[in-house]
């Protein structure tokens, strides 16, 4: 069965409304993301999700950034503060796995089962302090370990891990939230750098693009350009499930329907929607269209990867992990 070809999160509150209901109902997105504004409490974060799958009729993948540091939508008093990935990648890769197979098991009691993690953007010494310490290292191999690492503890707490930014956002001196990044490198530095985590993932269900401009290869950001979402099929080897970043950041040109068009022309599977109501994601919907076949494809693969959390004494996992980060 065929699905919009949206990503949308555009969920005002706790609960759904009766138009959000219908309008969801209507539009069916393949799949939802969640933001702070819609979590509160563990009951009723199920009652939510269980909600939205009811709303579309299937059990629709929802996703949300779970991170740590200041990208983290579940917190305290309910949920575990994690500090921010940089902070504790010294630690290694066991320490990562832990981190995240924890912070799996938390998502998946909720009713989500997909995290927009590992950030496998290298980091430099210029990279914009909005995404430096959400990086896993300054190392390309070691970011790649690392990724491993989260990747795994994702997948055996029975979430799909969705890797970011593609092709690579670690030279961006600018947020992309505001501003369009450009990055002058070569493509052979690019290649040994930052497009190299990614390649070495590349068998990872779902990948999410960077609103970023690579000025020795396209003129146009990357989640727009058909140059560079070939570059992430061939280049990297990556025939995974590609979202957008989300599409109102303004870092893109054009209306928001306009950025939605452009991203399924340029390849990318899916476009995700996040800061919006009904009004503004429907002309996004409409612009999106239905997933393509080669689409399809990939996100019916992606459904098959997912399982059931695999066994685990989760205070064990808890006191392991406390012991290896020196906590």
């Amino acid at each position: 069965m065929n699905h919009s070809a949206t990503i949308l999160g555009g969920i005002a509150g706790t609960s759904l409304t009766a138009a959000e209901r219908d309008f969801f109902r209507s539009a069916d997105p393949w799949g939802f993301i969640l933001f702070a504004r819609n979590v509160e409490s563990p009951g009723q974060l199920r009652r939510l999700t269980g909600d939205l799958r009811e709303a579309v009729g299937r059990d629709a993948v929802i996703t949300i950034d779970q991170e740590g540091g200041r990208v983290q939508r579940l917190r305290a008093p309910h949920w575990r503060e994690w500090p921010a990935p940089l902070d504790q990648a010294g630690a290694g890769a066991r320490a990562m796995w832990l981190r995240y197979r924890l912070i799996g098991a938390e998502l998946k009691d909720c009713g989500i089962d997909s995290d927009c993690a590992p950030t496998l953007d290298v980091a430099q010494p210029e990279t914009h302090p909005f995404l430096r310490n959400r990086c896993l290292g300054t190392d390309p191999v070691k970011v790649a370990e690392l990724g491993r690492a989260v990747a795994d503890g994702l997948l055996a707490a029975g979430i799909l891990p969705v890797m970011k930014h593609m092709p690579g956002h670690g030279r961006a001196i600018a947020d992309s939230h505001h501003d369009l990044p450009k990055v002058d490198a070569g493509p052979d530095e690019l290649a040994a750098v930052d497009f190299a985590p990614f390649r070495s993932l590349n068998d990872l269900p779902m990948g999410m693009t960077g609103h970023i401009c690579f000025t020795a290869l396209d003129a146009t950001p990357a989640t727009a350009s058909a140059k560079i979402i070939g570059l992430i099929r061939d280049q990297l080897e990556f025939d995974g499930l590609l979202m957008t970043d989300d599409i109102s950041m303004n870092a893109l040109p054009g209306t928001e329907a306009e950025r939605a068009a452009a991203a399924i022309s340029a390849g990318c599977d899916l476009v995700l929607h996040c800061n919006g109501d009904i009004a503004t994601m429907e002309p996004v919907v409409a612009a999106t269209g239905m997933m393509n076949a080669k689409a399809q494809q990939r996100a019916e693969r992606v459904l098959t990867m997912r399982q059931s959390p695999e066994p685990a004494d989760l205070e064990a996992l808890l006191t392991e992990y406390h012991t290896l980060i020196g906590a």
